[in-house]
């Protein structure tokens, strides 16, 4: 299977020139396997509309065009589809609408009432499009919002910029079907777009420059397998360093997690209380006891040798003593490193040289660690940002956010849609900083485990709420949500044609 990219405005528009020009991909071809795919995706979502039908509204460019294909598509099918919108200007868009015609498609007037359907398909602009609507396409936007019907948009609702997600008045779209690749705006403004469906028109394989996104499939080839004949110590050893005095939670929080990923052994490198909390409330991890305070004691110092992967930071507390603590680890012997939470804000540099490291900032510590220059650029292009950050750090950067972005040294950065609302709680990136602890410790490089990581971490989240609501969802409800995540992803597999992959709206409630 080709990663599926995640594009740019400008990146689909040259990769669509690129199918035409340097693949011989004639763009009627295009145009007329997206709107069957875009019928497909619609009877398949709204199963009322083989009987109630469907109103398309066209723009005048190919987005337009692809709505006449689609309408044309239903009315073979004797959907019931009626077409109404502006005359179309580009060539393929007036071969279809006369092909449409010649079929014998329903056509709404201007100044005709338009008929009650099951669904309303807003097929009026599409990726190239910025900046709020004007004229008549304000005006078709207008009467959109006031049909009353559930929406379905080709590409991407109308007046949302689908680079950089900046919303110019679209309405909710119960489900978008977009070609090739999600753009950034979708994933940027996840609210407008509802289900986000991504199908196949026969695109050439994208760049391998370019972002991908991490699915179900390539998380289900990526986890690491387990083996028969396997012991403890073939799983991997985590050592966890922090949950200073009043800062239990957090480290506890990342053994678990270590553990829930899988590890085999995780020791816990941390202050008195949160010691004697672990031995009580988490037997299955070792623990060593440190006062967090200049170099390691020769005990801890030990714990961090006999690691295969470190985590730094959850609960480690910014007092200028803990430099120390990082510094002296650091210096041990340089096995893939998690520096999480605390430790971005105290880290100095210290982590450069040939240790595998992962970098997991949210917008703050992203600024602290990194200046207010390079946080400022992540509100214009998270991706350049966190590229930059990578090659700054010498390490794997995963930034944070909707959506979560993991750039290496190397290589295209990974891209984790997945997740919700619930997730904004305190203790979700320390369950982020084990599980990638885990996965390191397994031997993945650092962007698959990062990556790995943040797509397990959602989508446990996104079966949390299933069962017990966003709104409720805590660390203990993911981790109980992650024998699902791994069974779902042993039986992943490709999705059904045309379909690439498909993402669900984040649940709010």
């Amino acid at each position: 299977m080709n990663p599926v990219p995640v594009l740019s405005a400008g990146e689909a528009a040259l990769w669509d020139r690129n199918a035409r020009t340097q693949h011989q991909i004639p763009s009627r071809v295009l145009m007329e396997t997206a709107g069957r795919a875009v019928a497909a995706v619609a009877l398949q979502e709204f199963p009322d509309v083989a009987r109630r039908g469907a109103l398309v509204v066209v723009g005048a460019g190919n987005n337009g065009g692809d709505g006449w294909v689609l309408a044309r598509a239903l009315h073979a099918l004797r959907v019931p589809v009626w077409v109404t919108g502006l005359d179309p200007k580009t060539d393929d868009g007036v071969a279809n609408r006369a092909l449409a015609r010649l079929d014998g498609v329903h056509e709404v007037g201007e100044g005709e009432p338009w008929p009650a359907a099951a669904l309303l398909i807003d097929a009026v602009l599409g990726t190239g499009a910025t900046g709020p609507a004007r004229g008549d396409v304000l005006a078709l936007t207008q009467k959109m919002a006031a049909y009353g019907a559930p929406m379905l948009a080709v590409d991407g609702p109308t007046g949302l910029d689908l680079s950089s997600g900046d919303a110019h008045g679209p309405f909710r779209a119960q489900v978008t079907v977009t070609f090739g690749g999600p753009r950034r705006g979708h994933l940027l403004a996840r609210e407008w777009c509802g289900k986000i469906v991504v199908v196949d028109i026969g695109f050439p394989p994208a760049d391998p420059a370019w972002p991908v996104l991490v699915t179900d499939h390539w998380a289900g080839a990526t986890l690491p397998p387990l083996q028969a004949r396997m012991h403890k110590g073939d799983r991997g050893r985590v050592t966890v360093i922090g949950g200073a005095a009043g800062m239990s939670g957090a480290a506890l929080h990342a053994a678990r997690a270590a553990l829930a990923a899988g590890a085999g052994l995780v020791k816990l490198i941390a202050g008195p209380e949160s010691v004697t909390a672990a031995r009580a409330s988490l037997p299955d991890v070792l623990t060593v006891e440190s006062t967090l305070s200049g170099a390691l004691e020769p005990a801890a110092a030990e714990a961090v040798e006999w690691a295969d992967a470190l985590v730094i930071g959850p609960g480690l507390g910014r007092d200028p003593a803990r430099k120390k603590v990082l510094a002296s680890a650091l210096a041990r012997r340089p096995v893939p490193t998690v520096i999480d939470a605390d430790a971005l804000v105290l880290w100095e540099g210290a982590a450069s040289g040939d240790r595998p490291t992962v970098f997991t900032p949210h917008l703050g510590e992203f600024r602290a660690a990194l200046g207010d220059q390079l946080a400022d650029e992540v509100a214009n292009d998270r991706w350049t940002a966190a590229a930059r950050a990578a090659q700054q750090l010498s390490g794997t950067v995963l930034l944070k956010g909707v959506p979560t972005v993991i750039a290496g040294v190397s290589g295209p950065a990974h891209v984790v849609a997945s997740g919700n609302p619930g997730l904004a709680t305190g203790g979700s990136g320390d369950l982020l900083a084990g599980f990638i602890g885990a996965f390191l410790a397994r031997g993945l490089p650092p962007v698959a485990a990062a990556a790995l990581g943040a797509h397990a971490l959602g989508r446990a989240a996104e079966q949390g709420a299933r069962d017990w609501t966003a709104r409720s969802l805590r660390p203990a409800d993911v981790l109980a949500s992650l024998p699902a995540v791994w069974r779902a992803w042993r039986d992943a597999g490709p999705s059904a044609p045309p379909v690439l992959v498909a993402l669900d709206a984040p649940e709010t409630a």
